[in-house]
Parts: structure tokens; C-alpha cells; sequence
């Protein structure tokens, strides 16, 4: 584990193990935070339950693809704010762009001309899409679609892909969650599901609801590639069914191509859902499509108004400046190829490492190389919580913050080579546990849970 003395500056290499690593500032920290802010955290995601037992770090700052907690421990991290922030923290080109805007205001009274140098530049990198309306987060975005699509097409219930894990934090997506407390049952009659890559089951739902479901939604790809033709198909089947085609692109979005996924699979959504990696941090995200789909939410046109997106701070100056140096440093550069060859380094080495370990059945690196995660399973090859927990508890005391390992463009060879070492002593630990059939003595105190619970 590396440590600073001072902000800003790198510390020696300490020679505690996962045993001793201790975070007493973090601890306090999250105390303070669970005193002030339900769940200690803004992001359900970011939670201290998703960390082993008072080893959640609590995060000072950010270069690059490196943080500092405030115990002044530095972390080579992965997953960089929930996907968003795939070119590193205070990117160069990014800051300087945020710095520019911000002297000369963030918010008028009418639109500024930054809000339509972005929608082209937008338009201009994401061509299957006509028109595109800017939002600060992913729900409102996936929200505003689900309206749309009702209102074009008159039709009640919305169709999401149940093999996504999420949506959005509104009540048409958590009333299908563990988490459903509060919302009507009315409300959760109104959402139906089908399976990814299914066709054939898809079909069937829409005709069972025949007339009824306005819109399918998916992610076009997460951890698992599309088989040929199958988002083909879904686009024919919403065609014949009568309904709105929307990709949830929040992931996908930059890292499958500058385009997303419907850019490098070729199938363009009647709708679709930008975000996280589109601001690299900032708050912005967009809702883009077909343009006689998304003018219904305009003023050039004679149907009945939508009520589309409204928001406030939607167009802040400063966040779609943030996207504008994100999408150009994207194309100029090309990052996605960096992702992608960066995430297949990593994965080489992390399937190597666990291989050499005895544990390759059982720490698994799974999904495009530009979007990677990883499973952790126990002894009859199930997935395991506890074995998460003693995996995540060696990583960070090897100096890795890795809730997933999907990469940012600020990693270099060095700091993968330090993530694999990292694993290797992390898969010496676990092929322990598995020889004693009980990772319990490794875990350091309760396991980690998942988002998505009835009860805390």
C-alpha cells in the first residue's frame, strides 16, 4: 500500500498485509457520513456494505487513474465513478474546457450558445441519432424516453430487459427491485420483463400484451456480446409489434464505440440513453433520437405537447463544455481502442495470475474489454459474496480499489502490473479459503451485500 505524507504528493510502499491494513479516518468518516446522509453515500453503489468490514476508503482525491483516501493511502482504482470517468480524474482537456465556461457563467435565463455548439458536437459523433436533449443524470433520461413512448404510442406498459440490473430511480424501474418499498402496486403491474438474446420470448410477451407495451428497453450489450441478429431482431419485432425501440447506452455509450453500441453493431434505436462517461465526471447526460419522436416534446409540431425533459440545471455551461472536450478528445485520440486494449492487457494478466494461483475456476474476468467485472465463486463454482469480500479486502491491501476492472484511459503498464501482483497475492489468499472450504477467518467481518435488498 502506498501512503502520502501531504496531499498531492506519493508516499513509500508500507509493508503491511491485508491483516493489518486498517482505515481509522475512513471509519470516522463514515460514521460522519451515515450520521448526515441516509445510506452514508449519494449512490446506493458507492455504500460502505459494498466494501469488507470498515475497509471502505473515503476518498481525499483523484489524478488520473489513481485516488488518495483520507487516511492517505493511494489506490490504483477501477469502475472511476461508477463508469464515468473513463479518461482519468482531472483530465487536462476536460478541466481546462470546465475552467473556460465557468468565468463565463454557468446559467442564464434563455439558452446559451454552448447548448446547441454541444448538441452538434453530439449529433456529430453519435450520427444515428437526429435530435438530442441534455439532462444532469441517466434517470431523468431513461425516464423522459419511457414518457415519449408512451405518449407516441398511446400504450400503458413498458418491457425492460430483465437481465439488466438498472434503469433508473424511478418508479417504473425500482418497482420491479427489491427495493419497491413505496411505490403502488399499480405502478409495478405496469412493467414487464423479457429476457436478453431471447427473441422468441420476446415475441411472446409482446403478444401477449398485444397493443399494450409502448417501448422495450435494454442496455444493447453489458457483460455479455449480442448474438448476431439478435438486436436486429428486436429492432423488427418492435417494428411489426408497434412499439418504441430505446438503448439504454449509459454504459455503452463511449466505451463500445465513440457512436455507443448501436454505432458499432449497426441497429439504430428509435430512442436512446446517454451519460456516465459522456461528461468524464461531470453531471451531464442526453436523451437522443429519431427526430419526428423527439419533437413531440417540442414546440414545431401540432399533436399534444410531452411534457419531454425540464430541467433546471440541464444545460449548465461548464458540464456540456465537459462533454464537448470528452467527445473530441474521444475522436482525436481515439480512447475506445485505448479501453479496449488497455482492459485486454488486464484481463490477460488477471487470468494468468488466478491460473498460476490454482483458483482460474473461480475468479473469473468476465465482459468487453473495455467494460470488465468480475465474479468471484466458491467452492461449487457459485457466485459468493463472502469470496467477493475476501477478494476486495486483499485488493485494497495491495493498493487496488476495484469494485469492478473496468479501466480508464490513465492507466499505463505500470499500474496494471501493480492491479495483476495485487491479484496474484489476492488469489494466494483465496486458494487458502478454498482449501478450507470457509473463507470466514479471511473476511475481516461481515460480507458485502447486495444493492438491491428488502431489508438493510
Amino acid at each position: 500500500m502506498e501512503t502520502e505524507g501531504t496531499e498531492g504528493t506519493e508516499g513509500t510502499e508500507a509493508t503491511a498485509g491485508a491483516a493489518e491494513f486498517a482505515l481509522p479516518r475512513s471509519r470516522q468518516a463514515n460514521e460522519r457520513l451515515h450520521a448526515l446522509i441516509p445510506g452514508g453515500a449519494h449512490t446506493y453503489a458507492k455504500g460502505d456494505d459494498q466494501y469488507p468490514e470498515d475497509l471502505a476508503p473515503v476518498i481525499s482525491h483523484g489524478r488520473g487513474a489513481h485516488v488518495w483516501d483520507v487516511d492517505g493511502n493511494a489506490y490504483v482504482e477501477y469502475g472511476s465513478g461508477l463508469r464515468s470517468v473513463s479518461l482519468g480524474h482531472a483530465h487536462p482537456r476536460v478541466t481546462e474546457a470546465v475552467r473556460r465556461e465557468i468565468d463565463r457563467g454557468s446559467n442564464f435565463v434563455r439558452p446559451s450558445i454552448v447548448e446547441v455548439e454541444a448538441a452538434e458536437r453530439f449529433l456529430a459523433t453519435v450520427p444515428t441519432a437526429e435530435m438530442v436533449k441534455f439532462a444532469k443524470n441517466g434517470s431523468d433520461a431513461t425516464t423522459a424516453a419511457v414518457r415519449l413512448a408512451r405518449a407516441v404510442t398511446g400504450r400503458p406498459k413498458v418491457a425492460i430487459c430483465a437481465d439488466h440490473p438498472f434503469f433508473s430511480t424511478d418508479d417504473w424501474f425500482i418497482a420491479t427491485t427489491p427495493m419497491s418499498a413505496g411505490i403502488p402496486k399499480a405502478t409495478d403491474e405496469l412493467t414487464v420483463a423479457f429476457p436478453y438474446g431471447n427473441l422468441a420470448a420476446t415475441e411472446e410477451l409482446l403478444t401477449r400484451h398485444q397493443g399494450e407495451v409502448a417501448c422495450l428497453i435494454l442496455e444493447p450489450a453489458t457483460h455479455t456480446e449480442p448474438a448476431p441478429g439478435y438486436l436486429a431482431g428486436l429492432r423488427e419485432l418492435a417494428d411489426r409489434h408497434g412499439c418504441v425501440l430505446v438503448f439504454d447506452e449509459m454504459i455503452t455509450g463511449l466505451r463500445w464505440s465513440e457512436a455507443g453500441a448501436q454505432g458499432l453493431y449497426g441497429v439504430v434505436p428509435d430512442l436512446s440513453t446517454f451519460g456516465k462517461a459522456l461528461g468524464n465526471g461531470f453531471a451531464v447526460a442526453a436523451l437522443a433520437g429519431r427526430r419526428d419522436l423527439m419533437e413531440r416534446g417540442g414546440l414545431r409540431h401540432r399533436g399534444e405537447r410531452v411534457f419531454l425533459l425540464s430541467t433546471t440545471h440541464g444545460a449548465e455551461t461548464h458540464a456540456l463544455a465537459a462533454a464537448m472536450a470528452v467527445l473530441t478528445t474521444y475522436v482525436e485520440e481515439g480512447i475506445t481502442a485505448q479501453l479496449h486494449a488497455i482492459g485486454e492487457r488486464l484481463a490477460a494478466g488477471v487470468r494468468e495470475a488466478a491460473a498460476g494461483a490454482g483458483v482460474g475456476d473461480h475468479v473469473l474476468v468476465r465482459g468487453r474489454a473495455s467494460n470488465l467485472v468480475f465474479a468471484t465463486l466458491d467452492e461449487r463454482r457459485q457466485p459468493s459474496q463472502q469470496y467477493r469480500t475476501l477478494f476486495l479486502r486483499q485488493l485494497l491491501a495491495g493498493g487496488v480499489l476495484a469494485p469492478s476492472f473496468v479501466v480508464s484511459s490513465a492507466l499505463d503498464d505500470t499500474d496494471v502490473e501493480r492491479t495483476v501482483d495485487a491479484v496474484a497475492q489476492a488469489c494466494a489468499v483465496y486458494r487458502k479459503a478454498l482449501d478450507a472450504a470457509d473463507p470466514t477467518p479471511w473476511l475481516g467481518g461481515r460480507p458485502v451485500k447486495p444493492v438491491f435488498r428488502r431489508l438493510a
